[in-house]
């Protein structure tokens, strides 16, 4: 197979899909994971497709991106170390300004991300949000939403980070239980610790 024809299969399968992995897509085309990356070179400069954590998909259309990059839960600046992407089923990249306002909207729409990528909070390396730890009220002042979120890759940095600074470690699913039960007690999200 051309890789012009690789490439149009590639675009296919993510505009069917959403998004695909890397692994996936060498395993479908019986091909080496850096034939897929040099089959996606051009496309990535092209900006048809962006990564994502592990993989790509289509890169999303201008009237599915919020302006100045907002945050889509509190409408905060969302351009910081802590602010996360969530990747809609319609292709579109929603920016929250932290990890406390991206648990928040995905808990509104479940159903409606295919994808959230965050930031380590000490590597500033890209992860899968859902593959994340997170730290739940650490002390330190990050000027943010409250209670403040961080996100860690390796459970041992989170605790070796909790051991210092304070705070409680979740994994996805009990963070979005925690923030649920800690919204409960704060009026809005941009209230500050007691």
């Amino acid at each position: 197979m051309l890789p012009i024809e690789r490439k149009k299969l590639i675009v296919d399968w993510l505009t069917k899909e959403g998004s695909l992995k890397i692994a996936e897509i060498s395993s479908r085309l019986d091909v080496s994971e850096m034939t897929v990356y040099r089959d996606l070179r051009p496309l990535l400069d092209s900006g048809e497709v962006v990564k994502t954590s592990g993989g790509i998909m289509l890169a999303p259309t201008a009237e599915g991106q919020l302006q100045h990059h907002s945050c889509s839960y509190c409408h905060k600046i969302s351009l910081t170390k802590q602010s996360i992407q969530l990747f809609t089923c319609g292709h579109a990249v929603e920016h929250t300004c932290c990890a406390h306002c991206a648990l928040l909207r995905y808990t509104d729409r479940p159903d409606m991300f295919v994808q959230i990528i965050c930031k380590d909070f000490l590597r500033d390396t890209t992860l899968n949000a859902k593959s994340a730890f997170y730290v739940f009220n650490p002390e330190l002042d990050l000027n943010c939403c409250q209670p403040a979120v961080l996100t860690f890759g390796m459970l041992r940095d989170a605790q070796r980070f909790v051991a210092g600074f304070g705070g409680e470690i979740y994994s996805f699913e009990d963070a979005l239980e925690a923030i649920h039960q800690s919204m409960k007690s704060h009026s809005s999200c941009l209230s500050k610790k007691k």
